[in-house]
């Protein structure tokens, strides 16, 4: 099969195989850029200072990169450096940009570490290379090393305003939370002047007011009965006492003062008039003198008529159920009645009698203790309605305390809570403000920059190495496909073997090919053709070697070192 079909196999497998070389060293060669970026741990220990940035570092990894490659930030490194200049009058800007994502690389870099808080070995990430596929080295470079300084300054920028939106939360609920205290004393505030006293945390306060009250309201009510006692006491001293001393004359004798004198004199011309006649001289000198004295009489009023007119009926009364009506002490009893009843028809209305100061010692002090006791008597009565009225205001406020507790414990507890979590909140704020400090000064966890992006000294892709060894593999197989599935399809009569199963009968002699003079020219020629065609495609080899892999004479010192030759 390989001596039929030698030509088209070799034509095949050579024109395969160049068009390998042809792709091999005509592809455009990539040159890729690297940069390591370090993540380096907070300097101040986090026991003392916590961070407010509390993402993971693969995490803030990736979200930096889609801040980084925003369609803004690249189609600005695209017009800066010149980026895909062939690309952008077949290709849209959406796919000249998706070009570029893909040619930029991230990959993370793990390490097994010892948590801190479980004290379990885990993987945690410390590093991550930043990579841009490039047309030439200088342009690889210069985009790796921009890309390099947004993911810096990004991480920076990130974390510093991370920092400030956790303080400036914190600050605004903390000023939410005071303002709700303040609202909330001002609300207990008002209830407690409404309660007026009627407070829960005043319920023992009342109660010992309130036994306090009713300690002093017994005190009080003692001393209001013995200030009565005493009054009483002192009214009946006082009743036995005349206001004035009485005066007595040099033998001793008591004279009478004026009224006690009035009164002689009225009861005299009252028994007088019985048996005289009014013109009667003793009658003229008593009327006279009745009349003298009246005037100057403490009281001139007719008490005394009354008294004595009440007393000569009742003697008037046991004269008659004893003697009859004729009887001398009879009559003349009726005629001292009958004088008094027409005294007092004909008496005056009674004046109020002019005050009279006393003079009597023993009078002035006990009137003076009378008054002073009618005056605390008057003061115990005072404090005693005043105590009531104290007691029962106590007594409202501790009912009033059981309806108030639970409206006032409401307001007391959410006070309370509150204050507390404003206090939790200004601790924050104090932590926050304290980590801002760490991010503005660069001291908390960053991105460092340990291995800057390098020129590249040869492409990344294509391997071309690989695309020739694969393209004369494929070039063989190609051929060797061809010549095999051609013979496959001939159904020419090639042998004796083949001309015996399709004819069914037995071959009598076989005649061998004889080659002619052209025969053998064609061949010789054919073999010419071949052996140039294997030397130029060995040419074009060593010679693109040289041009696009490494130079023959690196290679050689290469290999004569690899295998000690001097």
């Amino acid at each position: 099969m390989f001596t039929r079909r030698k030509g088209r196999i070799m034509l095949i497998g050579g024109a395969l195989f160049l068009a390998a070389l042809v792709l091999a060293f005509t592809l455009p060669a990539v040159y890729r850029s690297e940069a390591t970026i370090l993540i380096e741990e907070q300097e101040v220990p986090t026991d003392l200072v916590r961070s407010t940035v509390t993402s993971y570092a693969d995490q803030r990894i990736q979200t930096i990169k889609h801040q980084v490659m925003t369609r803004a930030n690249l189609w600005k490194i695209v017009e800066q450096y010149g980026l895909y200049r062939s690309l952008r009058w077949r290709k849209t800007t959406e796919e000249i940009l998706q070009r570029m994502v893909d040619d930029i690389g991230l990959e993370v870099i793990s390490a097994e570490v010892v948590d801190r808080r479980t004290g379990q070995p885990t993987h945690a990430t410390i590093a991550f290379t930043l990579s841009y596929d490039g047309e030439t080295p200088e342009l690889a470079q210069k985009v790796t090393s921009e890309l390099t300084s947004l993911f810096l300054n990004e991480n920076l920028r990130s974390r510093q305003e991370s920092a400030e939106e956790t303080t400036a939360f914190l600050k605004q609920e903390a000023e939410n939370l005071k303002s709700h205290i303040e609202e909330s004393e001002k609300k207990i505030s008002q209830f407690k002047q409404h309660a007026n006293g009627a407070l829960p945390e005043l319920e023992q306060l009342n109660l010992q007011f309130i036994n306090q009250n009713d300690q002093e309201l017994i005190r009080v009510e003692q001393d209001i009965r013995s200030a009565e006692d005493r009054k009483i006491y002192l009214e009946g001293q006082l009743a036995t006492l005349k206001p004035n001393t009485p005066m007595v004359t040099a033998s001793g004798e008591r004279i009478p003062d004026t009224d006690e004198r009035l009164t002689i004199l009225r009861t005299q011309y009252v028994e007088a008039s019985a048996r005289l006649s009014p013109t009667h001289p003793d009658m003229i000198k008593m009327k006279r003198e009745i009349e003298a004295l009246e005037k100057n009489a403490a009281s001139a009023g007719t008490d005394d008529y009354v008294k004595q007119l009440a007393a000569e009926r009742d003697k008037l009364a046991m004269l008659l159920k004893q003697d009859g009506e004729q009887h001398p002490d009879v009559v003349r009893t009726r005629k001292i009645i009958a004088a008094l009843e027409e005294k007092l028809n004909s008496a005056p209305p009674a004046k109020e009698a002019p005050a009279v100061k006393p003079e009597n010692p023993a009078y002035i002090t006990i009137q003076a203790q009378l008054e002073s006791t009618t005056a605390e008597l008057a003061a115990l009565k005072s404090t005693e309605s005043r105590l009531k009225a104290k007691g029962r205001e106590y007594a409202d406020r501790v009912e009033q305390t059981t309806l108030n507790e639970r409206e006032y414990q409401d307001l007391v507890r959410d006070r309370d809570n509150s204050v507390k979590k404003y206090d939790e909140i200004r601790s924050k704020l104090l932590e926050a403000k304290v980590s801002e400090g760490l991010e503005l000064e660069r001291k908390g966890e960053r991105f460092s920059l340990i291995d800057p992006p390098a020129l590249p000294e040869k492409p990344v892709k294509p391997n071309r190495m690989a695309i020739v060894v694969l393209g004369c593999l494929l070039s063989m197989m190609g051929g060797i496909g061809y010549g095999v599935a051609a013979d496959k399809l001939d159904h020419s009569v090639r042998d004796w073997r083949r001309l015996e199963d399709l004819v069914q009968a037995p071959t009598l002699a076989v005649i061998p090919f004889i080659a002619t003079t052209d025969d053998r020219k064609c061949l010789a020629r054919t073999k010419r053709i071949l052996m140039g065609t294997a030397v130029g495609l060995v040419v074009a080899m060593i010679v693109a070697i040289h041009l696009f892999w490494m130079p023959l004479d690196v290679m050689w010192w290469m290999a004569a070192r690899r295998f000690g030759i001097s």
